[in-house]
């Protein structure tokens, strides 16, 4: 038995990639067409929890009130002292029941939020939305 030394060189196994990466770019399409980011518009603020959380339609004059007490409408910073006209500004009289969304910290005075509640009121809304965050 003769045992050969001329054995022939196998070569490296060459994987083919272009159907590895078309996969891979496949799934990475799927995964940013189907991946939802949930942006809260506004400010960041740490709204009260209740069992009772609803969504609510963001195409509604919202209220965001911070902690440290900056105030913004419908994405527009105002100052306390132009907030009962700006909320005037927004009454639709063709409505018959205006609706304003308030979002505020949980951590601002109680006192604060009645405040606001009543700008809104002698503006002119007749529906006041609290918004709070699912426990």
């Amino acid at each position: 038995m003769q045992l050969s030394t001329n054995r022939r060189k196998r070569g490296a196994a060459i994987i083919n990639v272009t159907s590895l990466i078309d996969v891979v770019l496949l799934l990475l399409i799927f995964f940013m067409l189907t991946t939802s980011f949930v942006q809260q518009p506004g400010m960041k603020l740490d709204l009260p929890k209740t069992q009772s959380a609803k969504v609510t339609d963001d195409s509604e004059n919202v209220l965001f009130i911070s902690a440290d007490g900056k105030i913004i409408l419908n994405n527009q910073p105002v100052e306390i002292t132009d907030l009962g006209l700006k909320l005037a500004a927004l009454i639709d009289t063709s409505l018959a029941e205006n609706a304003i969304v308030l979002k505020a910290d949980q951590s601002i005075n109680y006192g604060n939020v009645v405040e606001f509640m009543e700008t809104a009121q002698q503006a002119g809304f007749q529906k006041l939305i609290i918004a709070t965050e699912k426990k």
